[in-house]
């Protein structure tokens, strides 16, 4: 018997724990060709709330009645496929129950010699190629740049602007949701300043981060930030948009930036990015960021959560900020 957790009914806003359900379903035989996994970790992520929603965006909506479906990590228990042992640790999209009936095909094998089963939902995960992605490709860091990153104590945010360092940045500022989070930004993933946007205008207090203006944001929350990240913006800036927190309940369309059109006078870019479309650089980037991992000059933190049926809150709790770098359940 397999425990995993359905959508029931789709949120209006902000969602609420009556909008999930465990249930408990048997285990299907794998076919040729698949895998039996029994989840150890399993992701929870900002993205997941556009699925929960009736309208298709660039992932189809969840099913009502039906498992949910996220990043997970587990150990191989049964193979029907040759490339694929009992015993492997393999990285699946199946999350959201305690076992998983995979395609081999759509499992990647992960080597825990390299990182702990978590940190392939994290920092060697997705969640570490989002910020690899828009720092190299989307919005690039140039030597001497000032870099913002907005939601800087998150998954993605904590391991941006560490890496924003690492490509050549003279100057890293991040912003966060009180004086936890912002002390952590500087003491513990190495910004140079930090904004607490709940603490007063955040326009005065990136001026004040960064007097001469940025180069390069982040943008993983949207609204205010990005505004004020426009009118921040040097001449020939680049904006990665990865995020738009800011905005996840609202029930109707909100109005765009005033701002927007002071890009054609800075000549600056502002530009989207679906980490999906860049999986071909998965290779590179664990190449560069297992080593980082092991020798700790790139720090990551875990908010931890245990049991499949605390998922749900887990996922609530991440939407509402109570997470520092990346929040996982372990099953």
């Amino acid at each position: 018997m397999n425990r995993q957790i359905h959508l029931v009914s789709r949120p209006t806003g902000e969602p609420r724990p009556e909008n999930f359900q465990l249930a408990v379903t048997e285990l299907p035989e794998p076919a040729d060709g698949q895998i039996v996994v029994r989840n150890t970790w399993m992701s929870v992520d900002p993205y997941m709330l556009d699925r929960m929603r009736e309208e298709e965006s660039y992932m189809p909506p969840f099913q009502l009645g039906a498992p949910m479906e996220g990043s997970a990590i587990g150990e191989v228990v049964a193979s029907r496929a040759a490339g694929v042992p009992v015993g492997a640790a393999v990285v699946h999209f199946q999350g959201w129950r305690e076992y998983a009936v995979v395609d081999a095909a759509a499992a990647t094998v992960a080597d825990l010699s390299l990182a702990p089963a978590e940190a392939w939902l994290g920092a060697l995960g997705t969640t570490g190629l989002t910020a690899y992605v828009a720092l190299t490709q989307v919005a690039p860091v140039r030597e001497g740049d000032v870099v913002f990153v907005s939601a800087a104590a998150g998954a993605v945010g904590s391991v941006a602007g560490q890496l924003a360092r690492k490509l050549g940045a003279s100057r890293v500022i991040g912003s966060a949701g009180g004086p936890a989070k912002t002390a952590k930004l500087v003491e513990s993933f190495g910004f140079d300043a930090a904004i607490d946007h709940r603490a007063g205008s955040l326009a005065a207090q990136l001026a004040q981060a960064a007097p001469g203006g940025i180069d390069v944001y982040v943008d993983n929350v949207g609204g205010d930030h990005l505004v004020a990240a426009i009118d921040a913006l040097r001449h020939g800036g680049r904006i990665a948009m990865v995020g738009s927190i800011s905005s996840s309940y609202a029930t109707e369309p909100l109005p765009g930036p005033a701002n927007l059109f002071a890009l054609a006078a800075k000549d600056a870019t502002l530009r989207g990015m679906l980490v999906s479309s860049y999986f071909h650089l998965f290779p590179e980037w664990i190449g560069k960021a297992a080593g980082w991992l092991a020798d700790g000059s790139l720090r990551t933190e875990l908010t931890v959560t245990e049991g499949i049926d605390r998922a749900p809150a887990a996922f609530l709790d991440m939407m509402r900020g109570g997470n520092v770098g990346k929040m996982l359940v372990r099953l």
